[in-house]
């Protein structure tokens, strides 16, 4: 069997078929399990039916858990060439036996770029996993995720294996939200908890819609204007060809964002949570950072720092070192 056979078409009848339902219903981006209810019985169905028909072991199929009809696509004709499929967890600096472990979760419209450089900044035995949302970086393959629960759906099934030993987490912007529904889902699911939460530049949780507008309805020129305002690069918002390749996943993750509805009255998590952001942050003041206290049994207070909604460019080894010490304090 050849990639140029493995039509995705020949996918979507295969699932079809296992759910005994019309091939048009299953879309590229159907959630599996939300939308076309497929459960674990049938999903090992559907795995031993891509085995037999593409030679992909059914236990790999399983264990990579793609989410949707793109993914398990992209998944199969990876396997197909003999590549490793494009993992969302990038370890700069891998290690067999760390002491501990720290994810660090991008913001809107962002890569684990964002945090390129930083691990020369923390301890030696520490192993940081830097989160990349799917559409982007070495993910550009798969297809976006514009809903809150989903992806961190995706990133809870990554990161499952790598809860072994103790580990925190760290979220700039979007990924402080994405940050903070994944300890509450590993809370509700009795799963290993973070030994800190670390939220930078986003506000807590509130039932009222933000002052700051829906970003993924506004026309280009509008959004380009909102991201200039907030400190985004110029070189990013001024250059028409680039904007046109990243416009699209600033509007996915904005409508992300847009549409998360809070939880109604969350229960504190037990975990220790610290605050960060900039001075001259246009869309987070002072009074929605502290009302981080609110979501968390052992708040460990807010660092500020000179700057906009992407202050931490410019201070990463004070902010590492800040990172450092909040997780210490917490583990001790």
């Amino acid at each position: 069997m050849t990639t140029a056979s493995v039509n995705i078409e020949e996918l979507r009848a295969l699932i079809a078929g296992a759910l005994e339902i019309e091939p048009e219903e299953v879309t590229d981006e159907a959630h599996f399990s939300d939308e076309l209810e497929i459960d674990s019985l049938l999903m090992l169905e559907i795995s031993t039916r891509v085995e037999t028909a593409f030679g992909v072991p059914e236990n790999t199929v399983v264990i990579r858990g793609a989410t949707t009809l793109a993914e398990l696509h992209a998944f199969v004709i990876s396997k197909l060439v003999g590549e490793t499929p494009a993992c969302p967890v990038i370890r700069p600096r891998p290690l067999s036996d760390p002491a501990a472990r720290l994810f660090m979760f991008h913001h809107a419209g962002g890569s684990h770029l964002l945090y390129r450089g930083w691990a020369e900044h923390f301890p030696q035995d520490w192993e940081l996993c830097l989160l990349e949302a799917p559409g982007r970086g070495q993910l550009q393959t798969l297809p976006l995720i514009d809903d809150c629960d989903r992806l961190v759906d995706y990133f809870h099934t990554a990161i499952a294996p790598l809860l072994d030993r103790p580990f925190g987490f760290f979220g700039h912007s979007l990924g402080s939200l994405i940050a903070y529904q994944l300890t509450r889902r590993l809370h509700h699911e009795g799963d290993p908890l973070p030994v800190w939460l670390g939220v930078s530049a986003y506000g807590a949780p509130r039932g009222e819609a933000g002052a700051d507008g829906r970003p993924h309805l506004m026309s280009d020129d509008e959004l380009r204007g909102w991201l200039r305002n907030v400190g985004s690069p110029p070189q990013l918002l001024d250059n028409d060809d680039v904007w046109r390749t990243f416009a699209p996943v600033f509007r996915n993750d904005f409508k992300l964002l847009d549409t998360w509805a809070p939880p109604r009255a969350p229960e504190p998590l037990p975990v220790p949570l610290s605050v960060f952001g900039g001075h001259r942050d246009r869309l987070i003041g002072e009074d929605r950072l502290l009302s981080w206290q609110a979501f968390t049994t052992h708040f460990r207070g807010l660092e500020r720092y000179e700057g906009d909604h992407f202050y931490l460019m410019n201070h990463r080894r004070p902010l590492a070192a800040a990172i450092t010490a909040a997780m210490r304090s917490a583990a001790a």
